[in-house]
């Protein structure tokens, strides 16, 4: 079985935003392991959780975050797994805050960024990392693309006929 994927939100109120994800990673047959933890009211806890990931046999950490969006830039800081932030949507700056908070990582400890609320495009880049090393879920994401190449051109012949 392949590695686990971790999913982290900062706030209980992540959740619609990682669901996504975490159905996605499932649909792959990734197992997946989900926190709430706050880089800022449980630090302890968060940098407990990255230093054990890769023992529990997590391959990557997808970490969603609003508004300071600190939390994939601290478990980074406490893992060389990787990390792919994903920025959620803010009342504020509709998400350009947290967007900006985690692509402007400091030299040394880089974290993979997605678009805001893009959970599907953390999950699949979460499944092509862990697809370098594991032959049969490159198999299944190649698949997954086939599945979505074949929507769009039998779209497209519906629509070339007038349906």
């Amino acid at each position: 079985m392949s590695a686990s994927v971790a999913v982290v939100m900062g706030s209980r109120s992540d959740y619609p935003v990682v669901q996504n994800a975490v159905t996605l990673l499932e649909s792959f047959g990734i197992a997946v392991e989900m926190r709430v933890l706050s880089a800022h009211r449980t630090p302890e806890e968060a940098a407990a959780f990255a230093r054990g990931a890769r023992g529990r046999g997590v391959g990557v950490i997808i970490a969603a975050a609003g508004k300071a969006a600190h939390l994939p830039g601290v478990l980074a800081a406490y893992t060389t797994l990787p990390v792919i932030g994903l920025p959620v949507k803010t009342s504020l700056m509709g998400g350009m805050d947290s967007l900006l908070s985690i692509v402007q990582m400091p030299a040394g400890i880089p974290v993979a960024t997605v678009g805001v609320d893009a959970s599907q495009n953390a999950a699949l880049l979460a499944v092509e990392m862990l697809a370098i090393t594991d032959g049969e879920l490159a198999d299944r994401l190649a698949d997954y693309r086939k599945s979505m190449a074949d929507k769009v051109l039998a779209d497209d012949a519906n629509i070339r006929k007038g349906e």
